[in-house]
């Protein structure tokens, strides 16, 4: 009996019978050493094979981040420590094949560190993109605040100099 229930658990989260669309999130961590070229390159790529798979509802480009822990990861070279690393998410809607595959390839993607897929709705995935954008533009709006403070302190500090060059 406990059998058909988990049965029915796995069924339910690929989609029933595996035709029905669903609404995911993938949020991942790309390499940290990548080029900045190779970082495009690489969300282009999760990106085409999702797309291909399914649509894509709202994302999030790559943006490198400090990490709250260190990842450890094992590879062929000996074990590796990330402590920064792009991270990217995508939301897109599929049917279970769909995102069977979606996972696969992520877990088989050696420039994704770490990833989480998890089922999401459409409503919640644009009001992630709609909030990604709005702490964008308010970080934007803090560094150009303290350029500027620090372009109206350089004349200031500067005329103080050669006043203490005279006191000398």
């Amino acid at each position: 009996m406990a059998i058909n229930e988990n049965t029915q658990d796995i069924q339910d989260d690929l989609g029933g019978d595996g035709l029905e669309t669903r609404v995911y999130e993938l949020g991942f961590h790309l390499d940290p050493e990548l080029a900045q070229e190779d970082v495009k390159k690489a969300y282009q790529a999760v990106r085409d094979r999702i797309s291909a798979m399914g649509t894509i509802v709202a994302e999030g480009e790559p943006t490198k981040i400090p990490l709250a822990y260190t990842i450890s990861r094992m590879e062929t070279t000996g074990r590796r420590d990330f402590d920064t690393a792009f991270f990217c998410w995508i939301a897109y809607e599929t049917n279970g094949q769909g995102h069977e595959d979606i996972a696969t390839m992520a877990r088989e993607n050696t420039q994704i560190v770490r990833f989480l897929d998890v089922r999401t709705s459409k409503e919640a995935a644009q009001h992630s993109a709609e909030m990604q954008e709005i702490f964008a533009q308010a970080a934007a709006a803090a560094a150009a605040e303290a350029y500027e403070d620090d372009a109206s302190e350089a004349p200031a500090a500067e005329a103080a100099e050669p006043a203490r060059e005279e006191a000398a």
